[in-house]
């Protein structure tokens, strides 16, 4: 073998193994809580125990549940937090042994770096509480402001079928268009996070509620 042919034999080895490090390093990026033992106590204050679901989009149904998803949030999951073989995990809320809540959060793109929105939801999927574990912005005091997450307590996917996740637009009279940004200046951040609801609750639909909401009709 020439020296040409060694070199082009250690550029393919090295290339190959960037590739395999490369996925190693940058593994699909799953959300649990920071605490959970704390946080669903939080969430659910008469909680006695959780479980943990773990599920993704390739183990439920692969590229035909991608393009459904994708069809019902009306936007194609991109990047490095929306891949099919991201692991999701759904956080199942007992007090004693009744089943009485949900918690499940996702990633989501910012402007300045990615966001977790977590739901915690009751068993028909209506939104108990929202709130951002991680938020990379400088107006992330205003956006974590109570009073801002209080605009989602009572919605469902019902709700956010009526929001164009790519335009930012909603029906008019929606509830979902009454939601005010805090941070007008942040209208990016905002609207990521709303895409987050809409996807986090489509995920739990398809995950936990067996597509109640298509079943109501309720399709995007």
């Amino acid at each position: 073998m020439n020296h040409a042919g060694n070199l082009l034999r250690r550029s393919t080895f090295a290339l190959v193994l960037s590739v395999l490090l490369a996925a190693r390093l940058f593994p699909a990026v799953g959300c649990d809580l920071n605490d959970p033992d704390r946080d669903v106590k939080r969430l659910f204050p008469g909680a006695t125990s959780y479980k943990t679901l773990y599920v993704s989009v390739t183990e439920k149904g692969g590229a035909p549940l991608l393009r459904r998803i994708e069809a019902r949030l009306g936007d194609r999951f991109k990047g490095l937090y929306e891949t099919a073989d991201v692991p999701y995990t759904l956080y199942l809320v007992y007090k004693s042994k009744n089943l009485i809540g949900y918690i499940h959060g996702v990633n989501q793109k910012g402007r300045y770096g990615g966001l977790q929105v977590f739901l915690a939801l009751d068993l028909q999927g209506n939104i108990r509480s929202f709130y951002f574990q991680k938020l990379t912005s400088q107006y992330a005091k205003l956006l974590r402001d109570p009073s801002f997450g209080r605009q989602f307590e009572g919605l469902n996917l019902k709700d956010f079928n009526a929001y164009d996740v790519t335009t930012g637009a909603s029906r008019e009279g929606g509830r979902v268009a009454a939601i005010r940004n805090p941070a007008p200046q942040a209208e990016d951040d905002f609207r990521a996070a709303l895409r987050a609801v809409k996807k986090n609750l489509i995920l739990v639909d398809e995950f936990l509620l067996g597509n109640q909401y298509l079943k109501d009709g309720a399709q995007p």
